[in-house]
C-alpha cells in the first residue's frame, strides 16, 4: 500500500502540480526546473528507502514469528520480535524525512513560481 500511495498516486500527483501550476499562472515554466530535478531524486531514493525497508522489517517479522524450538514453543517473544526491528523503523523514518524534504522543496518552487507570476493575458470572448 506505502509503495503504491507513494510510488504511484503522489508521484502521479506531484507531476500534475508541476505541469498545471505554470499553465494556471501564465508562465512560461516553473521557478527553477533543478529543484524539479532535486525534488525527483530526494523523493525516489526517500520511497525505495521507506518501501525496502518495510518489506525487510515484514519478512524478517515474519520468520522470527514462525520459527519454532524443538519443543513446539517459539524461539521468539513478541518483544524481540519488535526490537529487531528498530533499525528498520529508523530506515524508514529517514525515507520519510527525505520525501517530506522532497514536497517542502516543491513548495518552495510552487510559491516563488506563483508568487513571481504575471497575469495571463487572455482575450475576452465575444458573444454574437
Amino acid at each position: 500500500m506505502h509503495s503504491g500511495a507513494l510510488g504511484w498516486v503522489a508521484m502521479v500527483s506531484i507531476g500534475a502540480v508541476y505541469f498545471l501550476v505554470p499553465k494556471l499562472f501564465g508562465r512560461e515554466q516553473m521557478y527553477s526546473i533543478k529543484l524539479i530535478d532535486w525534488h525527483f531524486w530526494m523523493s525516489t531514493i526517500g520511497v525505495v528507502l521507506y518501501i525496502v525497508a518495510m518489506w525487510i522489517a515484514g519478512i524478517m517479522q515474519g520468520l522470527m514469528w514462525r520459527a519454532v524450538n524443538d519443543d513446539g514453543t517459539l524461539t521468539y517473544s513478541f518483544v524481540e520480535s519488535l526490537e529487531a526491528m528498530y533499525p528498520y523503523y529508523f530506515v524508514r523514518f529517514l525515507g520519510g524525512a527525505l520525501f517530506l524534504t522532497g514536497m517542502l522543496v516543491m513548495a518552495y518552487n510552487v510559491i516563488k513560481t506563483v508568487s513571481g507570476a504575471k497575469p495571463a493575458e487572455a482575450a475576452i470572448p465575444q458573444t454574437a
